[in-house]
């Protein structure tokens, strides 16, 4: 039984609708190349990613365990299967013929059909990638134009007949228009999850909740932010696009905010050198992170490399982790407190790009999650350049009650005891600690 399925949810009031197609009432879980493999990607590279997911060679609670028995059943391809410069390109377009429709570089995917058939026969979804950044067709500056509307219900077409089940809809080309897209998607009657990759700066890039769903989220997940790089700088910056988001309650089932694909086990992708990779201290920050906000967790990794796959597995495959990032009980999660003591963050990216400007962020920051009966997921981070003790105040946790409180470690799947008015921890530089905190009220009713 894969873990999403034992999540329960809890329907408040109030809050914004989201797109009606029944998906990602969960944050959705998967894999997607480009963070590490960026556009050197074939049919037969997916597909052994797919053989790779499905793999039970490692454990959890002492039982054979893969990646999809954990939710992670999605693979999606990225950027780079269109054939660039086809002498089939209508005028001015470089992979869209005269009458609208993709095309596929077939060298590289000789049969999406045999691709996506062999995801399906091994209980996965198959993901596709569209308004594409490599040699980007721009139909018009007007993204309603009919040039653009005969694109889209080109692509909708070719996604139908390859038979793909998600979607990522990138900010590049002139196909941006995603209530039209939305509009043909909903006509062939199955439902697509779809990821709004507008980058937290593009229209449209965020739910508009005065709008009714099919124009005021027609995605179930969003970008809040641009392309996250290998690095402790830009996933600190990255997450701190979903605050304001989680401040106006704009990520929710069915719409959450996103702050891009996970870099754990990822290194020397597509920005080479200027991707360094993580330390395992700050790869369990990213994940951790990623779960309390609630972001969809979409892999990288190479899931058939043994030794990646064996570091990072202890992390990706917490169930109790897992369960926070799935859980809902009317807030996405976001932080609540911050040192006003401030560090500078830096990394061969912006080192290597001008104009990029360093990550300035509190030397350390504690994020809250409700997760119903009065529990809270709490994570404590230490962005500083030294370990060091954090204290967590539990007067300060929006929604506590009482001083009295159990904590458990979600890392280390174990409790810690019962402690009044605070918690202190030794953390780390860049690392975190996980925390369920259940007040001492709740646990004399249990």
């Amino acid at each position: 039984m894969k873990l999403s399925s034992l999540i329960c949810l809890v329907a408040v009031a109030g809050v914004a609708v989201a797109n009606d197609n029944g998906k990602a009432i969960t944050p959705p879980l998967g894999w997607r190349s480009w963070n590490l493999y960026g556009a050197n990607v074939n049919q037969s590279l997916i597909m052994s990613i797919m053989d790779g997911m499905v793999k039970r060679t490692r454990m959890v609670a002492g039982k054979p365990t893969s990646l999809c028995d954990l939710g992670y059943c999605d693979v999606g391809l990225d950027d780079n299967w269109q054939m660039c410069g086809s002498p089939d390109a209508a005028p001015g377009m470089h992979y869209h013929d005269k009458d609208g429709n993709p095309i596929v570089n077939n060298a590289r995917f000789w049969d999406f059909n045999n691709m996506t058939s062999h995801a399906h026969n091994l209980g996965l979804t198959s993901g596709w990638y569209g308004n594409n950044c490599i040699c980007s067709d721009h139909c018009s500056s007007d993204p309603q134009s009919p040039e653009c509307e005969m694109q889209i219900k080109g692509d909708v077409a070719a996604f139908r007949k390859y038979n793909f089940d998600s979607w990522k809809l990138d900010g590049c080309g002139g196909e941006t228009d995603l209530v039209t897209f939305n509009k043909y998607m909903n006509m062939s009657g199955r439902a697509v999850t779809v990821e709004n990759c507008h980058w937290g700066s593009k229209y449209p890039f965020k739910p508009d909740p005065t709008k009714p769903p099919a124009e005021g989220c027609p995605w179930n997940f969003y970008r809040s932010s641009g392309d996250v790089r290998a690095s402790y700088a830009s996933i600190l910056h990255n997450l701190g696009t979903t605050v304001p988001l989680a401040q106006n309650n704009l990520s929710y089932p069915g719409c959450w905010a996103y702050p891009d694909m996970l870099q754990v086990g990822c290194a020397h992708g597509p920005g080479g050198k200027n991707d360094p990779g993580l330390t395992i201290q700050e790869t369990r920050t990213h994940f951790g992170a990623w779960c309390i906000v609630s972001s969809p967790l979409t892999l990288s990794h190479d899931v058939n490399n043994d030794t990646i796959s064996d570091m990072i597995w202890p992390i990706i495959s917490n169930t109790e982790a897992l369960a926070v990032n799935q859980a809902y009980h009317g807030h996405s999660g976001t932080q609540f407190k911050s040192s006003p003591k401030m560090v500078e963050l830096t990394d061969a990216y912006i080192e290597s790009t001008e104009g990029e400007q360093r990550v300035q962020t509190p030397s350390f920051q504690y994020f809250y999650k409700p997760m119903g009966m009065g529990k809270v997921a709490v994570l404590l981070m230490n962005s500083d350049t030294t370990d060091g003790q954090l204290t967590l105040d539990f007067s300060d946790i929006p929604g506590m009650s009482g001083s009295k409180a159990d904590v458990r470690d979600i890392w280390g799947q174990k409790d810690l005891g019962s402690f009044t008015s605070s918690y202190s921890v030794q953390v780390s530089s860049h690392d975190c600690a996980f925390l369920m905190i259940t007040p001492s009220s709740v646990v004399s009713e249990m």
